[in-house]
């Protein structure tokens, strides 16, 4: 089944403005319940982060690392990227939406 993503304009600001966030020096992570059986994803990645090149890097590697968590179900997720995640490499990247995650209490208990 592929992975539901936050598509809307709308969807995004929901999660902005009513969503809980915690924060590190890579990610800004947003998180709000949903309703649903299902957790939907986006990610945000500005041109202050890099060329078009690098934001699309950053977000497929975003997308794996989510991919092989296993997480709490009913949640709209966003990933905001900070410009210091270009240098950063996947197993960096993957440790601190590991942190972020687990401060948010989004990842399930039996891991």
């Amino acid at each position: 089944m592929k992975e539901a993503r936050l598509t809307k304009r709308s969807q995004y600001l929901l999660v902005y403005q009513q969503g809980k966030a915690w924060v590190n020096r890579l990610l800004v992570v947003k998180a709000l319940p949903n309703g649903l059986s299902l957790n939907r994803y986006g990610s945000s990645v500005t041109k202050k982060v890099g060329k078009a090149v690098q934001r699309n890097r950053l977000k497929r590697l975003i997308r794996e690392i989510i991919r092989m968590q296993s997480l709490k179900q009913g949640w709209d997720i966003v990933f905001i990227v900070r410009p210091r995640a270009v240098d950063a490499d996947y197993h960096q990247l993957k440790q601190s939406i590991s942190k972020l995650l687990t401060q948010a209490q989004l990842l399930e208990d039996n891991v």
